[in-house]
């Protein structure tokens, strides 16, 4: 399996420099390849190579800023009329260049953003230019959440992120995200799922900072259409997911009279590598037929030595009354990047429609 940093490959530089040769003046395509594989190329990771690119890159245009600009767009417009790049991930250090080389140029650098973004998303490169530009950035944000391309409309959402994963946070907005109302009232009946989603994304990266903001949204929009719903849900994740009781309560889910049963860990002792293995029933106690959100939650053992919960979800859908339905799961504890294992106690609960109903512990082993 190939790892990420493998799309900057020699073919892929390859084709890239014909198309430089194509739109640049006296581009010089045998010195731009060997500046790209410099001795050190090999040992950098996939960013380190997205960052050198763009710097290599920059050696090749003109130093001044909007004419540089001016060839980016002439590049891409090569790329597409050869089917070429659109939407790959490689390029995305041409939205890396307006970032590094533009942030001091704010007319020119937004008309960039917003041809580059129909290309390859621009999402990370605005984030700087909304920390330093503030309202006058976000306002822009706002009249492009109003474009025609369904791009421009996304990168607006999803550039605004208060806490887009692997970006720069933005302080101000996980302060105080009133300024991004506008731009997802704007969305809100967009007719691309593409930007539907990042809407939702948007309103749970708030939801982590200010709940209320969330669920006064939820309250207002609720209802409006199948589309906003989903927006809403889907945005609500985090709060559901923490058992909030408020958003619990807009979407009519309690605990009561639904019990579980005969809960057990086939594997009370699970090496790092292995999975643990539950079972256990629910039943629907009520007279009439229930919403039911099924989760069950690990208690991790941290560094510290303290436990904190993660929340996955199994299902959520009715249960007739009177209903027993019997569950059974894997849960992997395959060494991963993103997580680190600590031999110990764990535990496990099973949350039902976010009430913690029954709990086991459990040791994981080296």
């Amino acid at each position: 399996m190939s790892l990420i940093k493998d799309i900057y490959s020699p073919a892929f530089y390859d084709r890239f420099a014909d198309v430089m040769e194509q739109t640049v003046p006296d581009f010089d395509k045998k010195e731009f390849i060997r500046q790209i594989f410099s001795d050190a190329f090999k040992t950098m990771e996939w960013k380190e190579r997205m960052k050198h690119t763009t710097r290599v890159f920059h050696e090749f245009l003109p130093y001044d800023y909007p004419a540089a600009i001016k060839l980016i767009e002439k590049i891409i417009s090569k790329l597409r009329q050869n089917n070429t790049g659109e939407d790959s991930l490689a390029y995305i250090f041409l939205a890396d260049y307006v970032e590094v080389y533009g942030l001091d140029d704010f007319k020119t650098s937004v008309k960039a953003l917003e041809f580059i973004t129909q290309f390859i998303s621009c999402e990370f490169a605005v984030r700087p230019f909304i920390l330093k530009y503030g309202d006058k950035m976000i306002d822009q944000m706002v009249l492009w959440s109003k474009h025609e391309n369904h791009k421009v409309r996304r990168f607006s959402s999803e550039g605004s992120r208060p806490r887009l994963p692997w970006a720069m946070a933005i302080p101000a907005l996980k302060k105080d995200p009133t300024p991004l109302l506008p731009l997802l009232e704007n969305l809100k009946n967009d007719p691309s799922e593409f930007v539907r989603r990042s809407v939702a994304n948007n309103l749970n990266d708030i939801a982590k900072d200010h709940p209320d903001v969330l669920l006064s949204i939820a309250k207002k929009w609720r209802g409006g259409s199948k589309e906003t719903d989903a927006i809403i849900k889907h945005g609500s994740r985090t709060l559901l997911k923490q058992g909030h009781s408020e958003i619990l309560e807009i979407y009519g889910l309690d605990g009561k009279n639904l019990n579980v049963s005969n809960l057990k860990i086939a594997t009370p002792e699970v090496k790092i590598g292995d999975s643990l293995e539950f079972s256990f029933s629910i039943t629907n106690e009520n007279d009439s037929k229930r919403m039911v959100r099924l989760e069950y939650g690990i208690y991790y053992m941290k560094s510290k030595g303290h436990l904190a919960r993660k929340v996955f979800k199994i299902s959520e859908k009715e249960y007739e009354a009177g209903v027993t339905i019997n569950i059974s799961r894997k849960q992997s504890f395959k060494l991963i990047t993103t997580r680190t294992f600590y031999p110990g106690l764990h535990q496990l609960s099973i949350i039902v429609n976010g009430e913690e109903k029954a709990d086991l512990d459990f040791m994981i082993t080296t």
